[in-house]
């Protein structure tokens, strides 16, 4: 029996296992054992299957368990909006309760076990599911949602009787929605428009509505998925799903958290690969954000640099409000790709053109001249004191006559030309009726993009209303800043998904001759001296300076001579890491008797500071170069990343850093490079040749493949400086720190 307690909404997510290198057994993939092609070299899964949400969307049959027709109750309502719902998509609804005899006039059932079918979707409007688990796992249905609260966003107890939840669900081998979730995925959708359509996740019910209402302005919205908790399914499994419909044209996210950095990436990778852009608000770019986001939705929120990043290197667009969102999100689902890259702005004022060709420019869309020949052309209907070049001003009165379409067709003629922008601030008809038609039947006769931004406070214009929302081949806006940031995802998207290659399937999953070297100098627990370090660094063939340790003066003097002056001097201990700061390097000595006294004095320092050293590291002077830092952190969402930057004294002040996750390729580290402010160093600046980038590349590489290799042992590397080389000449590690989990 399911119990007599049917209350109302009164709920720890269960995150995927990450495994460390040699780790057993190794993980399941939905369900199934892992395989070792499964799994990279650190224990991360490469595969995730595609969750067949059919049945759920689009279920046969539905029981609503705990339903009610008492007046003054919530279920009541929930109960008759589901009612509705199955009614619209054709499923049989079952009532369910165990001392009711019907419910709105249908037979009701005292349990699951009692239906006269199996169900594919099981709703729960009960206090506390987890009781009911095991019996609809027995009863072998597929779906279940759980719309109650006080879960994993209540604090340490509700996540503990989620995780409980989560062990359950697993065991039980259905698949749960929620808790904490809602009815968005029962709406309504509208079944008259036509064109690709927008796949909708939020795990924030109300977050959705912006996207959702769009469908009012002729937008079509395929699904939508309220994740809640995300106990057991999750916005990654969504994704994967959504990316696999034909009819989804593009997926918009509102993420408060992620569940496990591995499988968003799997996920965003899938749809990548498919050409499906995602776009996604992430919350918690702030601490104040960050903490919401927990307290709302129990997730980890993972450090924003890195979600960025990652999102960057899957190529999910990460836009900050909802009307960014829906306007980025509808654009991309209906446009074609781009028969070229170039964006001219038309407008009846140059003030206006010039104005969002300001806006355009900053935020990197390209904005070429047109060509004479198409200027001259243009000038037959405008006037020829006015500029045609880019943007194209008409000056107003052609857009009032046959002139109008005569410019436009010119314009989105020429070959370097893929998307036309017209800002029109405000209504001025019956000429800006007139253009809005000529823009509309312009764009139904051409695979170029054609966006208006119709900038008028009123928006109950037919020019709006009816001739620019009543069609689906021009991309309407209210603001130049929403149309610059859906044109600008819009370009970036498709050339992003022209070049993609997964990097799953180059990722290693076995590990280097070099694996046994470095396991072996690793000490768990332990930060090494920067002489342990370097060997780590050697292990992977990553240069170092020629240097020795040593443990007296004349063994120093020794080392220099051998070493070849002038040299670095060093103290190397497994606990220290800022050794500048305590007098503990000196730098271009050039004699015995200078070699002497700065050991004498370093080993004094550390003999007054408390600090241990296993002895003093002479090394080669290495002086020309740009000093770069490459590093390994462990994220608590993502596992290993890895970050190139700036290096020096100021690598914590100009914090010029680029971030990835593993695994990425070449491709992916020449971008990180040009992410930096301080990129142009690399090329020469003032006289100063050009650095050896494809040496500075091939550390970051090998880095990643230590990081990916050593996986969680590996708590934090630091290779600081970086002297990358003139080019052909390398790239050498000055000095290195290595944490040890």
């Amino acid at each position: 029996m399911l119990g007599s307690t049917y209350g109302t909404f009164t709920t720890d997510p269960r995150r995927a296992r990450v495994v460390a290198c040699g780790e057993a057994p190794a993980p399941a993939v939905h369900g199934r054992a892992a395989t070792a092609d499964d799994l990279d070299v650190s224990g991360r899964p490469l595969h995730a299957e595609v969750p067949d949400l059919d049945r759920f969307f689009r279920p046969e049959s539905v029981a609503v368990i705990g339903a009610s027709d008492a007046e003054g109750r919530p279920n009541t309502g929930i109960t008759r909006q589901l009612m509705d719902w199955a009614e619209r998509v054709g499923a049989r609804l079952h009532p369910v309760h165990p001392t009711r005899q019907s419910v709105f006039g249908t037979p009701c059932f005292p349990s699951v076990a009692d239906l006269p079918e199996q169900v594919d979707l099981a709703v729960l409007l009960v206090s506390d599911p987890l009781p009911l688990i095991e019996e609809l796992a027995e009863s072998k249905v597929k779906f279940a949602v759980a719309f109650a609260s006080g879960f994993a966003e209540t604090g340490e107890e509700g996540a503990a009787a989620q995780a409980r939840l989560a062990a359950a669900v697993e065991r039980s081998g259905l698949r749960l929605l929620g808790p904490n979730t809602n009815l968005n995925a029962f709406e309504k959708f509208r079944d008259d428009l036509e064109g690709p359509a927008i796949a909708l996740i939020t795990q924030s019910g109300h977050q959705g509505r912006p996207v959702f209402t769009m469908q009012e302005i002729g937008v079509r919205l395929s699904h939508w998925a309220p994740t809640g908790n995300e106990a057991d399914l999750e916005t990654s499994d969504f994704i994967s799903y959504f990316a696999e419909r034909p009819e989804v044209g593009a997926i918009a996210c509102y993420v408060e958290g992620l569940k496990d950095g591995r499988s968003f990436l799997l996920a965003a990778d899938r749809a990548a690969q498919r050409g499906v852009p995602v776009v996604a608000v992430k919350v918690g770019r702030t601490e104040t954000g960050a903490r919401m986001a927990a307290s709302h939705t129990g997730k980890l929120t993972g450090a924003d640099t890195v979600v960025d990043a990652a999102m960057r290197q899957y190529g999910v667009i990460r836009v900050d409000g909802l009307d960014e969102l829906q306007d980025t999100s509808a654009l991309l689902a209906r446009a074609r790709p781009p028969r070229a890259e170039g964006v001219v702005v038309y407008s009846i004022s140059g003030g206006t053109g010039a104005h969002f060709s300001d806006l355009a420019t900053e935020a990197g869309l390209p904005l070429p001249a047109l060509s004479d020949a198409k200027q001259a052309q243009l000038h037959q209907w405008i006037p020829d004191y006015l500029n045609v070049a880019n943007p194209v001003d008409n000056g107003g009165h052609p857009v009032g006559d046959w002139r109008g379409r005569k410019i436009i067709d010119a314009i989105l003629d020429d070959p370097e030309v893929g998307v036309l922008i017209c800002p029109i601030t405000g209504p001025f008809p019956p000429m800006s009726d007139k253009l809005a038609q000529d823009l509309v039947d312009a764009a139904e006769q051409t695979d170029k993009l054609v966006c208006v931004v119709w900038g008028s406070p009123v928006g109950t214009e037919d020019a709006y209303r009816t001739t620019l929302l009543g069609s689906s081949r021009v991309a309407t806006f209210r603001t130049f800043a929403n149309c610059i940031t859906a044109v600008r995802a819009y370009l970036d998207h498709h050339r992003f998904t022209t070049r993609y290659r997964s990097p799953f399937a180059d990722a290693p999953r076995t590990a280097s001759p070099s694996f046994r070297k470095a396991q072996a100098l690793m000490r768990s627990g332990q930060q090494l001296s920067e002489h342990a370090a370097k060997q780590l660094l050697r292990a992977y063939g990553i240069r170092v300076p020629r240097e020795q340790l040593v443990t007296s003066a004349a063994a120093a003097v020794r080392a220099a001579g051998l070493v070849g002056y002038p040299v670095v001097m060093k103290a190397s201990g497994a606990h220290l890491a800022h050794k500048s700061e305590l007098g503990l390097v000196k730098i271009g000595l050039t004699s015995a008797s200078q070699v002497r006294d700065a050991y004498r004095e370093l080993t004094d320092i550390a003999r007054y500071e408390g600090i241990a050293l296993d002895g003093v590291l002479v090394c080669q002077m290495v002086e020309r170069g740009v000093e770069m830092v490459v590093g390994v952190t462990q994220d608590e969402l993502f596992g290993p990343t890895v970050t190139v930057g700036l290096g020096g004294v100021l690598v914590e002040v100009l914090r010029d850093v680029a971030v990835r996750v593993p695994p990425f390729g070449e491709d992916q580290a020449l971008t990180m490079l040009s992410e930096l402010r301080g990129r142009p160093l690399l090329d020469g600046v003032r006289g100063a040749p050009p650095a050896d980038i494809d040496a500075l590349v091939e550390v970051v590489l090998r880095v990643q493949r230590m990081a990916l290799e050593l996986g969680d042992e590996l708590a934090e590397l630091d290779i600081n400086p970086l002297m990358v080389l003139p080019r052909g000449q390398g790239a050498v590690a000055l000095d290195a720190l290595a944490v040890c989990r």
